[in-house]
């Protein structure tokens, strides 16, 4: 369903940007363009309704994962899917498991498809992060990811260079562990 489609519906243009902020796949990556480009939000407008919206299904999926899990493995269909949806996690997941809360940042920062926040909490529950540590974690990667696609949407290739040297900075702090 496109944007115009939602806003034809009665949806507030807020409402679009926080649905599609939700969304998995598309997330903030989706939704701060198009607030900023389709429907002219100033961009710190569009940033703090993208951030609220991508992490909205957060706890739930934190909290709620494995019940869901449970419930959907008992049909083939779901039960595939979900063990690729796993096998990937564990796979991409390695730095939030050789790192974990920076490793977790680090990996929803990356505004690219399938490192957002949702796959960053499928990946906070599969390699034993607790709530809060994964929750704060998540929300500093979504803010540096939002930071990084507010630049793209506002400043092109100069947008993608400040993404660039932000990305440098936290993998370098990356290298260093938090202590408990």
């Amino acid at each position: 369903m496109s944007p115009e489609e939602l806003l034809s519906l009665g949806f507030s243009k807020e409402l679009v940007v926080l649905f599609i902020a939700a969304l998995p796949v598309l997330e903030l990556r989706g939704a701060i363009p198009i607030a900023i480009n389709v429907f002219g939000f100033p961009w710190y407008y569009a940033l703090c309704l993208a951030l609220i919206g991508n992490l909205l299904p957060v706890p739930f999926i934190l909290l709620f994962l494995e019940a869901i899990t449970r419930g959907l493995s008992k049909i083939d269909f779901f039960q595939r899917g979900l063990n690729w949806l796993f096998g990937y996690t564990r796979r991409r997941g390695r730095i939030v498991e050789r790192y974990e809360r920076i490793g977790l940042a680090l990996f929803v920062a990356i505004p690219l498809p399938v490192t957002g926040a949702w796959t960053g909490s499928l990946a906070a529950k599969l390699f034993g992060l607790k709530f809060k540590h994964a929750f704060l974690a998540i929300s500093i990667g979504v803010l540096v990811a939002g930071v990084i696609v507010t630049c793209l949407s506002l400043l092109g290739w100069i947008g993608a260079v400040i993404a660039g040297i932000a990305l440098g900075i936290l993998g370098i702090l990356g290298l260093w562990r938090l202590p408990e």
